[in-house]
Order: structure tokens, then sequence, then C-alpha cells
């Protein structure tokens, strides 16, 4: 394996690609040692060629590409369904600005965590450390550059992100699915969607996503343009109305939704590991989003120019679009994304679980067997609370801005405050950072912190509470049937 030199190429070179796959190590995803058990014995065989074939093809997945296809499948799924909404409480421009706005904060807090990542590895690898049977994880990495305070901190905010990314997509599915299907009720879907769901443990890391990870991409695409089609060929309702912004509650409700949709990065540090090449991940996050925006925009402002406030009695765009195949089609697709999402904001959950029971680098089997709890519990969090989705706003005001925003820009400030540290980092500065400089890298990170913490956990929050109190009567732990019709 090639050590982590200079920062500037993390990963194995093309020759050297072949021979790392069979040691297993953990940038080819940390558990390739029982995958790849017998291949030599039989390589001269045609079935070994075939299974050799198909594990390169569908199996292993580290590359850039299979990189973007995770980075993808995370950060766009569910938002799309509410994307709209959230056009509707804010307005054109607004919307266009927000979701903008965000994502490029949410481009420049991904490259400070993958910078993060490229100094721990680098430090670590120097003294030695082997991580053939270890996936380095978000906590991990603030806890060795930062210290312990940043490790629990980190490990506070990001198991509920993730864990409360995880819980909704099983709610969507179920959701989802009663629209298709309106003769079973929720919790019945709920039932169905969390045992299938559960299948994702068998998944050794996210290096073997690559197939579901396509589907997700392929989905989403399918979803959004639909909707826009769907929108532009519908038509404006009679007497349609765009009202937005009504009121600060509804403006940064939709604000909100819009920083959760962009903060996708929460498993950032699971996807580099998995890459033969982590350190070419910031560009590959800074294609994930021009692919995300080139999809989410078109649709969300045409699904709002069609149907208008209606939206905002609607959080899921399906139920304002007419019955169609092609919407059944798209109903489907979803759930099968959002089924493939469950799974990637599941791993680091999985990760930290076996780490805790200390049975991370222990056969494949006592893995998979020590993560059913991790499932068990999240289907049970989809059950018992149905109305999951207006709490998850609040979830995404108060942690993901944490996690996801706040959090890196504090831990870049601290990793390369002394200029001894900024001398020997690991991976150099190139040109724009150069001209940017110390300074301006402070300063930067300044205002996202205070941006962020303003409108994502003070406004939002803010918002976020007057919709759990104006929504609060309708709870109910294990509801049947959640905001259904009579």
């Amino acid at each position: 394996m090639g050590a982590l030199d200079g920062g500037e190429e993390i990963g194995y070179t093309d020759s050297e690609l072949p021979a790392a796959m069979k040691k297993g190590t953990a940038m080819n995803g940390s558990y390739d040692q029982e995958q790849q058990t017998g291949d030599a014995a039989s390589g001269g065989h045609s079935i070994s060629s075939v299974k050799s074939f198909l594990k390169k093809t569908i199996w292993h997945g580290g590359s850039v590409y299979d990189a973007w296809l995770n980075a993808v499948a995370a950060q766009v799924g569910q938002v799309i369904l509410s994307m709209p909404t959230s056009y509707s409480q804010m307005g054109y421009k607004w919307g266009v600005f927000f979701h903008l706005f965000y994502s490029i904060i949410g481009v420049y807090t991904c490259y400070l965590l993958a910078r993060l990542y490229v100094e721990y590895r680098t430090r670590k690898e120097r003294e030695g450390v082997d991580f053939s049977t270890h996936v380095i994880q978000y906590h991990e990495v603030l806890g060795s550059l930062v210290g312990l305070w940043a490790q629990r901190a980190a490990l506070f905010f990001n198991v509920i992100t993730v864990g409360a990314v995880a819980v909704v997509q099983i709610i969507a599915c179920a959701s989802n699915a009663y629209y298709l299907n309106p003769h079973h009720d929720k919790r019945t879907w709920t039932i169905v969607f969390g045992a299938i769901s559960l299948l994702v443990i068998l998944l050794p890391t996210i290096h073997n996503f690559r197939i579901w990870s396509f589907l997700g991409v392929l989905t989403t695409t399918y979803t959004a343009w639909y909707m826009f089609i769907a929108s532009i060929t519908h038509g404006q309702t009679p007497n349609v109305k765009h009202s937005a912004p009504i009121n600060l509650e509804t403006f940064f409700t939709g604000t909100t939704n819009i920083l959760f949709a962009s903060g996708g990065h929460a498993i950032t540090i699971e996807i580099m590991h998995a890459m033969w090449k982590p350190a070419k991940y910031k560009y590959v996050y800074l294609a994930c989003c021009f692919y995300v925006l080139s999809i989410t925009i078109p649709h969300s402002v045409a699904v709002y120019w069609a149907f208008g406030d209606e939206l905002l009695h609607q959080n899921n765009a399906f139920g304002v679009l007419p019955s169609s195949n092609a919407r059944s089609t798209g109903i489907i697709f979803m759930i099968i994304h959002q089924s493939v999402a469950f799974g990637l904001y599941m791993m680091p959950l999985n990760f930290m679980w076996e780490k805790l029971l200390g049975v991370h680098q222990s056969p494949y089997i006592y893995r998979v067997l020590a993560r059913l709890p991790v499932g068990l519990l999240l289907w049970f969090l989809a059950l018992a609370f149905p109305f999951f989705g207006p709490l998850n706003s609040m979830i995404g005001a108060l942690f993901m801005s944490f996690s996801t925003f706040i959090i890196p820009c504090v831990a870049y400030i601290i990793t390369f405050w002394t200029p001894k540290s900024r001398q020997n980092e690991a991976e150099k500065p190139n040109k724009p950072r150069r001209i940017v400089g110390w300074r301006g890298m402070v300063t930067l990170n300044s205002l996202v912190i205070l941006v962020i913490f303003v409108l994502g956990t003070g406004f939002g929050s803010y918002a976020s509470v007057l919709n759990i109190v104006d929504q609060v009567k309708s709870f109910g732990i294990f509801q049947k049937c959640y905001q259904c019709s009579p």
C-alpha cells in the first residue's frame, strides 16, 4: 500500500490495485478479506473468472465514480418530494437563493471534512497504524485532531443526525406506499418496509453499495424529471396563487428543510474511507452538488408554478400530482431509493455499534448479527413515531446544523491553528487556498458558523417549534395511519 505522503493522492495506483484488493486493506472497504477468499486458488477456471468479474463490477466500489454515486444517493432523496413545499413557503427567488446558498456552504464544509480526514489518516499511518480492518469515522477524526470533547460532541450530534435520517427513510417508504395502495394503513407499510430495509445489514461497508447507489441515483433522477414534465404538461391549476413568503414561521420552516437537504455529507468520512483514492473526494462532492442542483431546482420551481399555495397543505409533492402510470413508477422508484438511503445512513451506526461491542474486526457473520439490534431499534422508532417528519425539521436545525456545518469549521480552525501545524499539514495548499490564506480561511469558517447558527439553529429551531405546536394534537405513539384521509 502506498503511504499518504503529502496527502496528494491517498490510496492505490492502478498498478497497485489488484494486489491491494487481495490484501483487503481499509482503502478497499475494510472487510474484503472474506470476500476474496478462494479467488486465487480457482483463478484458472471460467467460473472463477465470472465470479471475479461480477465482484469487480457489482461488489467492489472504491472508485471516484462509486463515491459520486454514494454521495448523490445520500444527498438527494425524500427531499425531492418536500422541496416544492419549501418553495411554496419561501417563494421563487428566496427558494432558489437558499437552495444555492446552502449548497455552497455544504460544499465548503464537506471540503473541510475531507481535509481533516486526510490529515488524520496521514498522521496515523506515519505512526504505523493499520486501518486494514478498521473503518475511520467522524468522531475518531475529531477526537484525534482536536480532543476528547470534540470526539464526544461529534459522536452526540452525528448519531442523532444519521439515526434521524435513517428513521425518516422507513416512514417515507410507508407514506409513499400508502399513496400507491391506500387499502393498507401506513403502520402496516412501515412494518413491511422496516423488515425489507433490515437486509442492508448484510452489506459489509459503503464500499459494497455500487449497484444500490446506482439504483438510488437512477430512481431519484427519474422522479425529479417526471415531476418537472408532469407539472409543465398539467399547467397551472385554476386560480393558482403564489403567496410566499407569508410569515416568518413558514419561511424559516422552508429554509430549514433546504438546510437539511444540504447536509448529506454527514457520512462523508465513511464514504471517503471506502474509496481507493479518498483525497479526490472534495472534487467528487462538488460534482455531486452540481448534479443534485440540476435535478432539484427545475422540478421544485415547476411544481410550485403549477400548484402554488396548494403545496402549503401537502408536504409530499406526489399528493398534488394527478394519478398516472408515470406517477406510480415514481412512487415505486422513491421507495427503492429510500431503502438505499436507509442503508447508507445506517452504516455509520453499524460501525459505531460494532466498535462498542468489540466485534468491529471480527468475522463477517458476527458483525452482521451484532448489527441486528441497530436495525431493529430504527424500525421500532419508525413505528412508534410516525409523526417524525415535523420533529425532523427541529433535529435538522438543532443537530445537523452542528454536525455537518458548524463542527467542521471549528475543528478545522483548531487543527491548523498553529504555524507548525500548517507547515506540516498532509495536503499542501493548492493555488486557490494560497490566495485565500490562513486568515481568509478563518474568516470564512467564522462566517459559516455565524450564518448557520443564526439562520439554521436560531430561526430554524424557532420555526420548527411553532410547526410542532401547530401539529402536536395530531401526534400519537404507534399511530395506525398518521395524517391519512378519513
